[in-house]
């Protein structure tokens, strides 16, 4: 098993959460997106929107950080990334969604470059950009989260949910967010903080981290 992506990459940061979560073993191949790998041609035959993560397993590609980790769960079902029952799996996925689709988009390296690149934002303006997003998004998750009475938001153990929340928390305190401004995500970072699986996908333990 092959994972290609980024240090800083949310969405390869999830599916190093998801591997570690169920033990798999995996090579790592660094894309560098500040110097621009994702578009060389080694790269884009791998995979063609020139994004990364891209996780090869028994010789196919796979791309989208949300799709890889439905894959990894129905290949390697345990431990499980989603709840047994229907609704509770419905549930886990609109809060892992509410995070990967509507708010870590946004802070997109190809997002921030257009607009400093082409509609001339300032550094602060960027920031302020982030910070939006981040706060209205958090927001919003967090009645969601109040009625859990379990550590996780599936239940006992961490899953889809985690593996998307906690890259987006590393975003919001590189920009200056307190994750402890948000009481329910706040809980759920703790326990997974304990955790030795998130640990190790941490940016600053992977192997091209520059931080």
């Amino acid at each position: 098993m092959e994972l290609h992506g980024y240090f800083r990459s949310s969405a390869s940061y999830r599916v190093r959460i998801a591997l570690n979560l169920k033990g798999l073993q995996y090579d790592y191949h660094p894309v560098n997106l500040l110097e621009g790998e994702q578009r060389e041609a080694a790269y884009r035959s791998l995979n063609p929107q020139g994004l990364v993560p891209a996780l090869v397993d028994a010789g196919h590609v796979f791309t989208q950080s949300l799709a890889i980790l439905e894959w990894l769960d129905e290949q390697y079902p345990e431990p499980a990334l989603l709840p047994r029952e229907s609704l509770a799996r419905a549930q886990v996925r609109a809060l892992a969604y509410n995070v990967a689709c509507d708010i870590q988009p946004l802070q997109n390296l190809r997002v921030l470059k257009y607009l400093q690149s082409t509609l001339s934002a300032g550094e602060e303006q960027k920031i302020d950009w982030i910070r939006h997003w981040i706060d209205g998004g958090f927001r919003a998750l967090e009645p969601q989260l109040s009625s859990s009475a379990t550590p996780f938001a599936g239940g006992e153990t961490p899953g889809l949910f985690e593996c998307c929340l906690i890259p987006q928390i590393y975003n919001a305190e590189r920009f200056g967010l307190k994750v402890d401004d948000y009481p329910h995500i706040a809980r759920i970072a703790k326990a997974c903080a304990a955790l030795p699986a998130f640990d190790r996908a941490r940016p600053e333990n992977q192997p091209d981290s520059t931080v």
